[in-house]
């Protein structure tokens, strides 16, 4: 008891109980910045055919921007994920600031309910009027900005209901399909906390993945469209090409939803990119998969010996280059693998990883350390960790379907 008293004493004396220490602030512009800052690294570029962005502001230039997610809050609803900000700038908020020259249209297109906490309230507007009214506005425009994906309702992305459907709910896909009808020069500004089935991926030219940003999204989606900022997020999971490429959903309703509320978890330890790389599943993208504005070349990888000891230190060399045209971040990865392994193991696992940040024709060198003990898998059978002897596989490259080399190492 006593030991839990003094680490809550401890923090009070850290924070607002210590005479030396001046009393913080809220929601200045420093933390603005970084909020900005965070949320502009974590934004994913995932399709740019034909350099479709970043979108040049421009006189003569009209941008429909298509969809509810362009003005709705994403900071409200979804349970514990819910914030309280003092104020959220929307995707449409954060365009039109940044875009002065072009004349920027909006509309709903679509609409999903209002949120309430026990349930979620039907449409208050007509669904075909809206898509109608969408249809219309993208025959105006130059290039149609579709901010769609899903929302932190019910059903959702929203704590004790899981989604009802892979695809882009709401009508979006239908929606998407009648504006390449009359505009077929499309980018998708996806918000969603999750991969969703993609049947429309081939008619749209770009495809950012935004996530749930905060208060300041608005302002970073457009830092990343407008080309003021480089992507440079890489994906967190991997995006199945369809539901049943998931573990989870592979083995059936046994498995998912389950049967008389028993699931029984039938893909074991092979989840996310490890199950895809195991059972040679394509996903339509990969985990750590991220696109940029620039190009990278890794050349030069390598590790410092190929024996090593449980305790000790590998170090995994890379030379990264930007051979592209502007200044941007590149993120390294390092997977390992067991092959021969005496227990069911994944073909291969991240072990580390560096993020580096380059000008143009800038070439340095990474340095990724990983400790052996890492390594290590638990075995049932001593109820420990046990670090495996014998021959590992290590797999350097951007994304886990993109290696650029694989080396070969020994554990005495």
């Amino acid at each position: 008891m006593d030991d839990k008293v003094r680490r809550i004493l401890r923090l009070m004396y850290r924070t607002n109980l210590s005479d030396n220490r001046p009393l913080g602030r809220v929601n200045n512009v420093e933390h603005h910045k970084v909020a900005r800052k965070v949320a502009t690294e974590g934004i994913v570029l995932l399709k740019n055919k034909d350099n479709f962005f970043p979108i040049e502001d421009r006189k003569g230039l009209t941008i429909a921007v298509i969809g509810e997610n362009a003005t709705r809050s994403m900071t409200k609803g979804g349970g514990s994920s819910e914030l309280k900000p003092k104020f959220e700038i929307s995707p449409l908020q954060g365009i039109q600031a940044r875009y002065k020259s072009a004349t920027i249209l909006h509309t709903m297109g679509y609409q999903s309910g209002a949120f309430n906490y026990d349930k979620v309230l039907p449409p208050t507007m007509n669904q075909d009027s809206l898509r109608l009214t969408a249809i219309e506005t993208a025959k105006k425009a130059d290039i149609v900005l579709f901010v769609g994906g899903l929302n932190k309702n019910h059903w959702q992305d929203c704590e004790s209901d899981d989604r009802q459907q892979f695809g882009l709910p709401f009508g979006q896909e239908e929606l998407l399909n009648a504006i390449y009808g009359v505009n077929k020069n499309i980018g998708v500004i996806l918000i969603s906390g999750n991969a969703v089935e993609m049947p429309w991926l081939d008619k749209v030219n770009a495809l950012v993945e935004t996530w749930y940003l905060g208060s300041i999204a608005g302002h970073s989606i457009a830092d990343v469209i407008s080309g003021d900022a480089n992507p440079s997020g890489k994906l967190p999971f991997t995006f199945p090409a369809k539901l049943e490429d998931n573990g989870a959903h592979y083995y059936g309703d046994t498995s998912y939803p389950g049967v008389n509320l028993t699931q029984n978890y039938k893909e074991d330890i092979l989840v996310g990119y490890r199950w895809h790389d195991t059972k040679k599943i394509k996903p339509l993208y990969a985990f750590g998969y991220g696109m940029s504005y620039t190009t990278f070349k890794l050349s030069n990888i390598e590790v410092d010996k190929k024996i090593y000891s449980k305790g000790e230190i590998m170090n995994v060399f890379c030379n990264v280059k930007n051979t592209g045209d502007l200044k941007g971040s590149e993120v390294v990865q390092v997977y390992v693998g067991k092959p021969n392994s005496k227990v069911k193991r994944a073909l291969k696992e991240l072990k580390g990883f560096h993020k580096i940040n380059l000008t143009q024709g800038e070439e340095k060198t990474v340095r990724i350390s990983i400790n052996v003990d890492k390594l290590a898998f638990y075995d049932e059978s001593i109820s420990n960790w046990n670090l495996e002897k014998g021959d590992y596989n290590i797999y350097v490259g951007n994304s886990s379907d993109n290696i650029s080399k694989m080396l070969k190492i020994k554990i005495e």
